[in-house]
């Protein structure tokens, strides 16, 4: 959750309150200026105020390429906010900061501000910044995209807000304007699907692959890609060596191409209150994968390697989506190995009663059965005893 903090007099703080919640409720440009002229910036505003522009100009960063050096960050600041060096390394979000990309996963941060002390989860980033410095973006959890108002100068259309939330991607470009230069930006708009806040890259950063999972791509499908609209592909080979079909395209926050597995009834849930959900792609703070989300939904167990506590701490287990509560079944260890060992155990020993039964009736059985003549002839006398 993103908080803003407002200073005023004692006197006008109801006034302006009522002001400023008339501006959340109808953005007005004079609201606008009374919420800038009363907020007070904490660190991690003023690293967030400067993230969506910087997002929009920053490169794709190539596979194996670092951009910053640890050196370049303020690691006094960093242990501030209670993600020091080793801990980073820790959870493995050294080397991707390092190569320009956000982590992966929330990460708890705590900001102390003497009188108050927020604490939130938060994907982290790493942006330039003044004498060679590199800036600790913090992505704050937004209950929802903030798609009522102006995004560098874009106002968002009916199709537009439903394809963000529908699928992440808006699906085309469109021209955004720098604040600062002036400069007109073509983009293309995502959602980050870990925090809900609003992505933009530029056309000229993205990179379009030769082929895609075997298949290779024509100028059409490429220019397609390129626009943000979404494409479907068939006859790919997954790492199984198995073929598939799906939907691509290109996501502005992951900066590559992602794949739009079927979201239909395969894979949403109908609750007893009548409302259908769909399988979450974010579980634990942790993003699926297209090919764990692809099993996850359709209701396969996943083993995941790398979750992270609140508290920083990995660990593993294994995830499977249940269909009846919509909710998501957590264990450590496979409870599917676990069944298979108990079975075979099971097997021999209902076998077993099942042979003992089996004796025992034939044993009833043939005592019930009327004795052959021959037979009683050769059973021997049995001694009465001598009466007196």
């Amino acid at each position: 959750t993103r908080f803003s903090f407002f200073k005023v007099s004692e006197t006008a703080a109801v006034d302006t309150a009522l002001e400023m919640q008339k501006h959340v409720d109808a953005p007005t440009k004079k609201g606008e200026a009374l919420m800038a002229k009363h907020e007070v910036m904490v660190p991690g505003d003023r690293q967030q105020g400067n993230k969506k522009e910087v997002e929009t100009q920053q490169p794709a960063t190539v596979s194996g390429e670092y951009r910053y050096k640890p050196e370049q960050i303020d690691w006094e600041t960093m242990s501030n906010l209670g993600l020091g060096r080793e801990k980073l390394e820790k959870m493995n979000l050294l080397d991707p900061l390092l190569r320009g990309f956000k982590t992966n996963v929330l990460v708890p941060v705590s900001l102390n501000l003497g009188t108050v002390i927020i604490r939130s989860d938060a994907r982290l980033s790493l942006q330039p910044g003044d004498d060679g410095r590199a800036t600790v973006a913090i992505h704050c959890i937004r209950k929802e995209p903030e798609l009522n108002k102006l995004f560098f100068g874009h106002e968002f259309t009916g199709e537009d807000k439903d394809n963000l939330l529908k699928t992440g991607n808006m699906g085309r470009v469109v021209d955004l304007k720098n604040p600062k230069t002036g400069e007109i930006m073509p983009s293309i708009i995502s959602v980050d699907r870990l925090t809900n806040e609003l992505v933009a890259l530029r056309t000229d950063k993205m990179r379009i692959p030769e082929e895609i999972k075997g298949v290779r791509l024509d100028d059409t499908q490429k220019r397609t890609l390129m626009e943000g609209k979404p494409l479907d592909i068939k006859g790919m080979l997954s790492k199984k060596g198995q073929l598939f079909d799906a939907g691509i395209q290109y996501n502005a926050d992951k900066r590559s191409i992602e794949f739009l597995f079927d979201r239909s009834n395969s894979n949403k849930q109908v609750q007893k209150n009548g409302e259908v959900r769909e399988a979450p792609r974010i579980v634990r703070g942790k993003e699926l994968s297209e090919e764990q989300y692809q099993k996850f939904r359709d209701g396969e167990r996943i083993y995941i390697p790398d979750l992270v506590t609140r508290e920083g701490k990995e660990y593993k287990g294994y995830l499977k989506f249940n269909r009846e509560t919509g909710g998501v079944d957590f264990s450590f260890n496979n409870p599917d190995k676990l069944k298979e060992k108990v079975q075979p155990a099971n097997k021999k020993a209902t076998g077993a009663t099942v042979n003992s039964e089996h004796t025992a009736s034939e044993a009833s059985q043939k005592e019930k059965e009327p004795k052959s003549k021959k037979q009683q002839e050769l059973k021997p006398a049995r001694s009465r005893g001598i009466k007196r």
